[in-house]
């Protein structure tokens, strides 16, 4: 029987990033993962494929609506090749997840593939896909499972028509119709890529407002730019059935008044929300408690009612997140160290890759108002940038929420060009408690987007913004 100081229960964000430091910091470590690729399902079938079919359809996008207005000229009708998009999507994922077994094989980390189940806290049993399995032995064990689309409970997902997050990144045609269930991130991203390819996309959701757990400033803005770029809302409509009809799908939903309505379309993708994913996992048997909604319970170490065994990412408690998942896979592995990390969860900024980007990080106004937070708000919006003219990105703003008596900044929420990557400045700035005038005093480049951030610091400190 193999024996590990650390055995680590998947091999997504979380737990790959888990096994490295883990390794780094002098432990045997394994990771066990059931598919024959490393990577989860962010680097398999969700973050990073989906990034690359939103940059193709981007490109497409920008070819056919903005070119000629930067003086490209095309001759001939510009095509979509789905197929080699697919392709070219299928080739970075594979990249990325040869770059995962390599960073294994840099590290000595030992890799079992197979369904990792307890037989007790310190025996794992990996069942291989032909039903041979073998038994390790673990002083410690990371679980690390992820999640799995969530779906409701009279919808069938054919994985044809009616399909998951997982099937709209294969498909083998442009929908021409693609009504989308739940008007969150994941189901808004891979609308945005078929509505840029040519298809009439529909979003249904049940609340009052797409992304509703980030500012409703953002939500706003983001409906409007998506509503001039031709996608459809009906929000505060409940999904009352979904089926397949003739070669399509029909949906039939019912708003807050009761009156119904029906759409019509080619494939309905179900995006609402991910469940965590304990499957095989046999927690039971090694003292790990599962929680009523499904997540291993864990402390404020991220340790399970097993002194021995963590879990980590999607399968715990908290946001759903690639990053967060990365951290906590660190913290975890230098717990274990004996060494004393921290974690503010408070910090760990929020992302819709749709464009315009929508980024956040901190609390919300709506928040604030809840807890009685005396604030101060100030927002800049991108079509005062020089940078934003000049790239003809002008959709969206920057705004800056600060305590209002001392003046720290309590939350950054942006809608706009390349806000994915400026919410890393403002993750810095809370990091070390810096106030909005703080912000306004910092040199930012010229002419860049981040330039945003700095004209709203200045319209959160005293109102005193330069360039509107």
């Amino acid at each position: 029987m193999s024996s590990f100081d650390v055995v680590v229960i998947g091999s997504g964000p979380g737990g790959y990033v888990a096994a490295i430091r883990c390794a780094q910091l002098g432990f045997n470590t394994a990771i066990v993962e059931k598919y024959p690729t490393l990577g989860g399902t962010c680097l398999n079938v969700g973050c990073i494929p989906s990034k690359a079919l939103l940059d193709s359809s981007h490109h497409y996008h920008d070819a056919t609506s903005h070119f000629k207005e930067h003086g490209i000229d095309i001759a001939g009708e510009i095509k979509v090749n789905f197929e080699q998009m697919i392709a070219r999507k299928q080739g970075v994922v594979d990249q990325n997840v040869t770059g995962i077994k390599y960073l294994m094989d840099k590290n000595k980390i030992t890799v079992l593939e197979g369904i990792g189940s307890f037989e007790d806290a310190t025996h794992i049993k990996i069942t291989k896909a032909d039903g041979a399995s073998e038994t390790v032995e673990a002083k410690y064990t990371i679980i690390a499972t992820g999640s799995k689309p969530s779906s409701l409970p009279f919808i069938k997902i054919d994985k044809e028509k009616i399909i998951t997050s997982t099937e709209a990144l294969k498909l083998k045609e442009v929908p021409k119709h693609l009504i989308v269930i739940g008007g969150g991130v994941i189901g808004l991203e891979l609308g945005q890529v078929y509505l840029r390819l040519g298809a009439q996309v529909s979003v249904v959701e049940y609340l009052d407002r797409i992304i509703p757990g980030m500012d409703a400033g953002l939500s706003k803005e983001l409906t409007k730019v998506l509503k001039k770029q031709g996608m459809k809302f009906y929000t505060s409509h409940k999904v009352k059935s979904v089926e397949r009809s003739g070669k399509g799908v029909q949906v039939h939903a019912e708003n807050a008044k009761g009156e119904t309505i029906t759409l019509d379309g080619d494939y309905a993708l179900v995006s609402v929300g991910r469940r965590p994913y304990t499957d095989g996992l046999n927690a039971e048997a090694a003292g790990v408690k599962i929680t009523e909604r499904g997540q291993v319970e864990v402390n404020d170490h991220l340790q399970t009612a097993a002194s021995n065994i963590y879990a980590i990412g999607d399968v715990i408690k908290g946001a759903m997140l690639a990053h967060k998942a990365e951290e906590e896979g660190v913290f975890v592995a230098e717990t274990i160290a004996g060494q004393k990390p921290h974690i503010d969860y408070n910090l760990i900024p929020g992302v819709v890759y749709t464009w315009p980007e929508v980024a956040a990080v901190g609390k919300t106004e709506e928040q604030l108002k809840e807890a009685g937070v005396e604030y101060k708000s100030g927002s800049f919006p991108f079509k005062a940038l020089g940078r934003s003219r000049a790239s003809m990105d002008t959709d969206g703003f920057v705004k800056i929420l600060a305590d209002a008596k001392t003046d720290e900044v309590l939350g950054i929420h942006m809608i706009g060009a390349r806000t994915a990557d400026l919410i890393a400045e403002a993750v810095t700035a809370m990091e070390f408690k810096a106030s909005a005038e703080d912000i306004s005093r910092m040199s930012h480049a010229h002419p860049t987007y981040a330039e945003a951030v700095k004209e709203a610091a200045l319209a959160a400190t005293d109102n005193r913004p330069i360039h509107i």
